[in-house]
């Protein structure tokens, strides 16, 4: 489930997994893979410690809040409109609770969630910069480099309701190594 973390100038917004069968994550309009989150990840961490380091980032940006969805009523079975309608109607909410925990295999579904976010998204690059004064950009959001952190660590920890059994993809194994190898001012202190 996304989370709602505080932005610096639009309050908090959501972000995070929001179907355990798929590893995209959103960042309120935008959506990517968490395989590019953490390279994105990796590549910071590997850049010289200076004020303005950053990157362009691909998204799939949907702007229309009726083209995202109602993801507590696809949760729910109950309205599945938008493409996280589509999500849930392809891979619904367990019937158990027990049964809710974010999928490390999330990668095998990306065929199918691809083809279904091109229906309701357009492509975009997004600025992901750290600004000298301890501000982090991605896109129109800016974060404390706190909240920052706690973005990486929701997805280290799966999210909510986190990893299943607690085994994690490479991909997030390889961004912890990148970013506890770093010397980068921005990633001290996330782990």
């Amino acid at each position: 489930m996304p989370l709602s973390f505080p932005s610096k100038h639009h309050g908090n917004i959501a972000f995070g997994f929001f179907n355990i069968e798929s590893d995209m994550l959103l960042l309120e309009h935008y959506f990517f893979f968490a395989d590019q989150f953490c390279g994105w990840m990796c590549e910071l961490s590997d850049q010289a410690d200076t004020a303005d380091i950053g990157l362009n980032c691909p998204v799939f940006d949907i702007r229309d809040p009726r083209d995202i969805g109602d993801l507590m009523g696809a949760i729910h079975g109950m309205r599945f409109t938008g493409f996280l309608g589509e999500m849930y109607r392809l891979f619904p909410f367990p019937k158990d609770p027990d049964g809710f925990k974010q999928n490390p295999r999330g990668d095998q579904t990306r065929e199918i969630v691809t083809a279904e976010i091109q229906k309701f998204s357009k492509r975009d690059k997004i600025p992901l910069h750290f600004l000298g004064d301890g501000q982090v950009q991605i896109g129109a959001y800016g974060f404390d480099m706190e909240v920052f952190h706690d973005l990486i660590r929701y997805v280290w920890q799966g999210g909510y309701p986190r990893w299943k059994d607690e085994i994690r993809p490479v991909c997030v194994l390889e961004m912890k190594a990148c970013i506890q190898a770093s010397n980068h001012l921005l990633f001290k202190g996330v782990f």
